[in-house]
């Protein structure tokens, strides 16, 4: 029987490729490009976006502190408030600052946009035979394929010269909001035996406005949620160059092969669950929640929190969803923005109730970790917390959370692309060690 053969080859597999933790220490090998001490590895430079969740002593020791994120040297929730006194959606000014380094005046965003304006259309050919044929029953894999699909539409797509880059980046950020709108109509319409609607992008609307018009079949949707959209894409835009997704578009980008390939990856890489898909994660454990207790208790809250913890619940990974991140230790900067929003919705639509449950579940996993991993123990709510929470409330589906992810951070990608193409040059090409049986370097 296949199936056995199969179970053979994996007994097999895992016969002659188990690695202990004591060979990697023994060689000093820095798992995951991480420091002994959680710090990253530095692989490279950048201009575009930085990270900062702790400082580190003379020691080594990591010290905790407030999470700080910059777009291109300016402080997120400075750039919010900049934005939120002009009174018009970001997302556009976002992407300009990140690919080409400063604020758009107002002559650069109007001409900006309506470059975007100009390359928003998918010819009818491409969509009914990219993404209408075969749609997948996962979006994010038809997205892959979408973005490949759009190197036949190119006619120079494997120039990497600036001025080419510039063109495909601009003509990649005007087309994904509907590549992404499409591909998920057309999975519902294959895989969920749902009507196929297609409706197309409206010339004056905004990114936001254009993916709450194309998703809703009445087309309707209200300011409050059109802006509250347009800051989730802001605050998702950049983290720096060494998140998985974004170094992907560092290491595929140095081989010098097409924006379309490298987008594509960077897409798969944002897939994972421990990336771009813990937004989904948790909307799954809050559902189990629901399931098997009463969260809305905060005494039953706690001991599920607990079980999570201690590997008995949920997943039985011990991973709390929407707490923790690689960087960040005491805030996570977009989690505390959000969060506010979110309460903001929450009680436009009636559903304070909701919020405080994602509320408590930050305020008791602090409690609890604290109680299990002792009195220093750190962790905060990272913005898959509420995220999940604001799309729910905007009735997003769960199945275009993480896409969303990957419309945010288009234009970063890009930028990082260029950045290593034009600044970089250098192939990345790590070092790996072949080890025999025990453990000892044979080559």
């Amino acid at each position: 029987m296949k199936s056995d053969f199969i179970n053979e080859l994996g007994i097999l597999f895992n016969q002659n490729n188990s690695i202990s933790d004591d060979d990697y220490n023994k060689l000093n090998v820095k798992r995951g490009l991480r420091n002994k001490n959680g710090t990253g590895v530095l692989v490279g430079l950048t201009k575009i976006g930085s990270v900062q969740g702790y400082t580190v002593d003379k020691k080594g020791k990591k010290i905790p502190e407030e999470g700080k994120l910059y777009y291109r040297g300016i402080a997120i929730d400075k750039l919010i408030k900049q934005f939120e006194k002009e009174k018009s959606f970001s997302f556009e000014k976002t992407m300009f600052l990140l690919l080409f380094g400063k604020v758009p005046s107002n002559f650069e965003l109007k001409m900006f946009i309506s470059t975007l304006k100009e390359y928003r259309h998918l010819p009818d050919e491409f969509i009914e035979d990219f993404i209408l044929r075969k749609p997948s029953a996962d979006i994010m894999n038809q997205l892959q394929r979408a973005v490949l699909c759009l190197y036949t539409l190119d006619s120079n797509p494997d120039d990497v010269d600036l001025s080419n880059l510039i063109d495909q980046s601009l003509n990649l950020i005007a087309k994904f909001p509907s590549l992404l709108v499409y591909c998920y109509q057309a999975c519902n319409y294959k895989h969920f035996n749902e009507s196929l609607i297609i409706h197309n992008p409206i010339e004056e609307y905004s990114i936001a406005e254009n993916i709450l018009h194309m998703l809703r079949i009445d087309n309707k949707f209200t300011k409050l949620e059109a802006e509250i959209l347009d800051l989730i894409l802001v605050i998702h835009a950049e983290h720096g160059g060494g998140n998985n997704s974004t170094f992907t578009s560092h290491v595929v980008s140095s081989t010098r092969t097409d924006t379309y390939s490298s987008i594509s990856a960077s897409i798969g890489s944002l897939k994972g669950p421990m990336h771009g898909g813990a937004n989904s994660m948790v909307t799954q454990m809050i559902e189990d929640m629901k399931k098997n207790t009463n969260p809305y208790d905060e005494i039953k809250l706690k001991e599920y929190l607990k079980g999570i913890f201690e590997k008995q619940l949920f997943d039985k990974k011990g991973r709390i969803y929407g707490m923790g991140h690689a960087v960040y230790t005491i805030s996570d900067p977009r989690a505390v923005i959000l969060k506010k929003k979110a309460c903001e919705l929450a009680r436009e639509k009636d559903a304070l109730e909701e919020f405080e449950l994602f509320s408590n579940v930050e305020k008791f996993t602090k409690e609890i970790g604290k109680e299990l991993k002792g009195k220093d123990f750190e962790i905060c709510a990272n913005v898959d917390l509420y995220s999940g929470f604001v799309y729910k409330l905007l009735n997003i589906p769960p199945n275009i959370f993480t896409p969303l992810f990957a419309l945010s951070r288009i234009a970063s990608w890009n930028a990082h692309r260029m950045e290593q193409i034009l600044v970089d040059k250098k192939l990345i090409r790590p070092a790996y060690k072949a080890i025999d049986e025990d453990g000892n370097v044979f080559l």
